[in-house]
């Protein structure tokens, strides 16, 4: 899967974002980045992506608030927050307003990359439940239609 789930990732460091892009491409994601949770939305308007990784201080609103924006755009895009300031308060309040993942700054890419490729197989296999689920619905009502 890794080779064609899409990433946003979205941070007002320019060197973080980019490092993280190219490190990220490298291993066969398809990256796109968002400088403030404005353009963050915009793109996940226009374009479908598996994972969105979130800073938590953006120049425009706080990650936080982004979380709630992102889930109405996508509402199954798995969202992990990517902080340089860690606190418990932070960190509840991500979980509540529904991140998937929590990661620390400077940022361990196998870590990291663990933590997406655990995400995006479950992300996977809720899909692939989903679809067999209505399979089985419209094979069942067909068969139903079919009785005399």
């Amino acid at each position: 899967m890794s080779e064609h789930a899409r990433i946003l990732v979205i941070d007002d460091d320019e060197n973080v974002r980019k490092g993280l892009a190219l490190a990220l491409k490298e291993r066969g994601y398809v990256v796109d980045v968002a400088k403030d949770g404005k353009e963050a939305v915009e793109k996940s308007e226009a374009a479908f992506f598996n994972l969105a990784l979130i800073d938590i201080r953006l120049p425009d609103m706080d990650g936080i608030e982004l979380l709630t924006a992102l889930r109405d755009t996508i509402p199954k895009m798995i969202k992990i927050i990517v902080t340089g300031y860690p606190s418990l308060e932070n960190a509840i309040k991500a979980v509540n307003k529904g991140a998937d993942g929590y990661i620390l700054k400077p940022v361990d890419m196998d870590r990291l990359v663990s933590t997406i490729e655990r995400h995006l197989r479950r992300q996977q296999e809720a899909r692939e439940y989903s679809e067999e689920k209505v399979k089985e619905y419209i094979e069942t009502r067909a068969k139903e239609a079919d009785r005399p």
